[in-house]
């Protein structure tokens, strides 16, 4: 197998943060702010910036509210991003069995 012939890995699910964000996603109906942040081990501010990026690329959704008055963030990952997390792990497979 070529080299060339490999699928590229997602660019944007290819970092720690957002491939663990998307991880935990695809294995729970949602995830808290607190929840992703504490299992991830990460700052307030990293997790946002990632949480955004997944957002407005469509593969998570993103629900604020209140419990009492407290803010609370709730995750869940989209279909649109289930299909791109299953893409990258069958193309990240292909990378791991690629042998020269």
């Amino acid at each position: 197998m070529n080299p060339e012939k490999l699928s590229p890995l997602d660019p944007l699910i290819h970092s720690r943060i957002r491939l663990g964000i998307l991880s935990i996603l695809a294995s729970v109906e949602e995830a808290t702010f607190n929840y992703l942040k504490e299992t991830i081990g990460t700052t307030d501010g990293n997790l946002s910036a990632n949480l955004m990026k997944l957002e407005e690329s469509g593969y998570i959704s993103i629900t604020k509210t209140f419990s009492g008055k407290k803010p609370k963030t709730t995750c869940r990952i989209t279909k649109k991003g289930l299909d791109a997390f299953r893409t990258y792990l069958r193309n990240l497979e292909a990378y791991l069995k690629f042998k020269k």
